[in-house]
């Protein structure tokens, strides 16, 4: 294992280095643009070394933002062709182009974070980031909005692609017009690693519904392949409108609608209790079934500032089930797999908003055996995207921005903004 002092100053150069200049890529190669929650995990780790960067990247993913205020999971800002789909696929018609969904927006979150650092210096670029936040806000209420859930149209606009709380969903979206395609991501992992050829299958073949729709938010909410909550999006939502909320409150704005939002959401979370696994869950909207699947989402109702005492009971179980981290899906169900994506590894994104959680509702000891968890995995196997959480490999892509972020502002025992 590499002397921590190494580990923060090699996490600063996989962030540099991966920098595009008003944007930061996820990481060479596998992910050539600006994606969207990475890059707010982005300027979460720049605000432990360079407040002013922090800034300029979340102005720059606002910069893809949609008149009706959806900011998109990808911005195409310089054409490429390492990546599939690129802008013909997604057929969004927006200048940079862009996907057609959005991911989970974590940005509001980490805006906060980044101004509480240097407040009198943020003021202006919060003022003017402000808006755009709230426009987008408004999207999620508008158009995923299903009683207080918040729903996804595509697994990608999760962030957790081949999750297993989509199988039923997926199972069920007809790939027989999605024809021939080339993926790039496995040119670049190993293929055991990444969703599966059906489950690629059928991604485009919900990419291609919406971009025949023209992204027409009500024809998708109507007829769509897809359309699940998530609890997930769901929390992180609901965490980001209380940042929200803080925001206006620190800058004199109405707090009225967003109020709204987060009391429609609490109610809302609610439903997506499933006694069956003693967890949240992810629900059909299209079948009415519970998706069956505990995944590491299900833990971020501490992190959306709401408590129960079973979900951390079942915490600790799956926590004491694996070595390294929290998995991403339960490693007691016969669908884990401890290398494959969203189905098993542990991603230390989804650690970090989990601990952060944990710690602000005083479970700090919980908190703190995830966060040296976390830390000894990127000690033991480097900046990798995800791990495997038996074993501690590294997974995925190499030098990854996200997890050199949140080893810089969460996992490091000693973090830059103590010196390090």
């Amino acid at each position: 294992m590499k002397p921590v002092r190494t580990l923060n100053e090699q996490a600063r150069a996989i962030m540099r280095g991966n920098d595009q200049g008003g944007y930061t890529m996820p990481t060479h190669g596998l992910y050539p643009y600006q994606w969207n929650w990475d890059s707010a995990f982005a300027a979460f780790g720049f605000a432990t070394f360079d407040v002013e960067r922090a800034w300029v990247e979340l102005e720059t993913l606002m910069s893809g933002q949609w008149e009706n205020g959806m900011v998109p999971h990808i911005i195409f800002h310089e054409a490429s062709d390492g990546y599939f789909p690129g802008p013909d696929e997604w057929g969004a018609f927006q200048n940079p182009p862009t996907s057609g969904i959005s991911q989970p927006p974590v940005a509001a979150t980490f805006a906060r974070a980044i101004f509480e650092r240097a407040p009198e210096a943020g003021q202006p670029r919060m003022a003017a980031l402000f808006p755009k936040l709230l426009a987008w806000h408004r999207w999620f209420f508008e158009h995923r909005n299903e009683n207080g859930m918040i729903v996804v149209n595509h697994p990608w606009e999760s962030g957790r692609d081949n999750a297993p709380d989509w199988d039923e969903a997926m199972g069920n979206v007809d790939i027989s017009n999605v024809g021939t395609y080339t993926r790039n991501d496995t040119s670049h992992v190993d293929p055991h690693m990444r969703p599966s050829a059906l489950d690629y299958d059928r991604f485009m073949a919900i990419v291609y519904a919406g971009r025949t729709c023209g992204w027409d938010e009500a024809e998708m909410a109507a007829s769509g392949p897809f359309r699940v909550a998530d609890p997930g999006m769901s929390f992180i939502l609901l965490r980001a409108n209380k940042d929200l909320l803080a925001m206006a409150q620190a800058l004199g704005e109405d707090t009225a609608e967003i109020t709204g939002w987060i009391a429609a959401q609490e109610k809302g979370v609610a439903r997506l209790w499933n006694p069956e696994i003693g967890g949240y869950d992810a629900f059909n909207i299209r079948t009415g079934n519970f998706g069956g699947s505990m995944s590491s989402t299900s833990f971020l109702c501490w992190y959306a500032g709401l408590e129960n005492s079973e979900a951390l009971v079942e915490f600790g179980r799956i926590a004491e089930a694996v070595t390294y981290g929290f998995p991403s899906h339960d490693p007691a169900s016969p669908r884990f797999e401890a290398y494959r994506y969203w189905r098993g590894p542990s991603w230390g994104i989804v650690n970090t908003l989990i601990g952060i959680g944990l710690q602000e509702m005083g479970h700090k000891a919980q908190a703190e055996k995830l966060r040296q968890d976390t830390a000894a995995l990127i000690e033991k196997s480097g900046f990798a995207e995800y791990f495997n959480p038996c074993d501690g490999s590294p997974a995925g892509g190499d030098k990854f921005t996200w997890t050199a972020a949140i080893w810089l502002a969460w996992a490091s025992p000693t973090l830059t903004s103590k010196g390090s």
